[in-house]
């Protein structure tokens, strides 16, 4: 199955018209495509299958619990395919059954492990004012975003532990946090902040055969090792911010194979 993967398009501020890829058999965005949801509506009519996780911008100034039943019908009314904690499995027009399986996956700062996790969460205080969000009403908070996190990653764990309900020729995780430290933009590397774009899922990665993520504003295509199996493969294709020239040499056209 060949796909066309976009993520952080930013459409409320950037200026990008997306177009289907020649030769695409499926469009996945992986998240912080329009923080007004308005922009959705460009994926009406495409040619192909669009699934969507939501990225951690989708809700700003938004309550996580209240929004998400109105973005699945924002998704909906666009033909766009929204996967919270939800799997599905989809058919190439070649007759190759992938699973994908699709959580924004929040950030839990455990990235650094237990002893690295306070001043993780103290740097995620910058990034939680600027998204100005709510979670039950209250201001949304480490804690909470953590509870988030775990759930994301519990559920994750569970689903790639299951076997898929029909048979399948590949298993395909789409989450806008990344999986890995080996996400991190080169920018500014290992330090407490890089814990609000990547988890220590290092762990889950092999049991997939792709993984697709967001969030980091740069491009990533690395391979995880598997003993006696093809390894998996990680891919970013995040377009964005044209002023902070992070969009050189991204591809929206750049074809994916699983």
């Amino acid at each position: 199955m060949k796909l066309q993967i976009l993520s952080d398009l930013h459409l409320e501020s950037e200026t990008f018209d997306p177009e289907p890829a020649a030769g695409a058999e499926l469009l996945v965005l992986a998240g912080d495509i329009d923080t007004r949801w308005t922009a959705l509506e460009r994926f009406r009519g495409w040619p192909v299958p669009v699934l969507m996780v939501a990225g951690n911008h989708e809700f700003d100034g938004r309550d996580l619990g209240h929004a998400r039943g109105p973005l699945r019908e924002a998704c909906e009314a666009s033909g766009i395919q929204l996967l919270q904690r939800q799997e599905t499995v989809l058919t190439s027009p070649a007759g190759r059954r992938v699973r994908f399986l699709g959580a924004t996956r929040w950030s839990d700062f455990d990235l650094f492990g237990e002893k690295g996790r306070p001043k993780a969460e103290r740097a995620a205080g910058y990034y939680l004012k600027k998204m100005g969000s709510t979670l039950g009403g209250r201001p949304l908070d480490t804690a909470a975003l953590r509870a988030e996190g775990q759930a994301c990653r519990v559920w994750l764990e569970q689903a790639l532990a299951l076997r898929a309900a029909q048979p399948v020729q590949a298993t395909v995780v789409i989450t806008h946090f990344a999986p890995s430290l080996r996400s991190a933009d080169p920018r500014y590397g290992r330090q407490p902040g890089t814990a609000s774009f990547c988890n220590a899922d290092d762990d889950l990665i092999p049991r997939a055969d792709l993984w697709i993520h967001g969030h980091l504003h740069c491009r990533h295509d690395y391979l995880v090792d598997r003993p006696g199996r093809a390894p998996t493969r990680v891919v970013c294709q995040a377009r964005g911010l044209a002023k902070k020239g992070e969009t050189l040499g991204f591809d929206p056209s750049r074809l994916f194979e699983v």
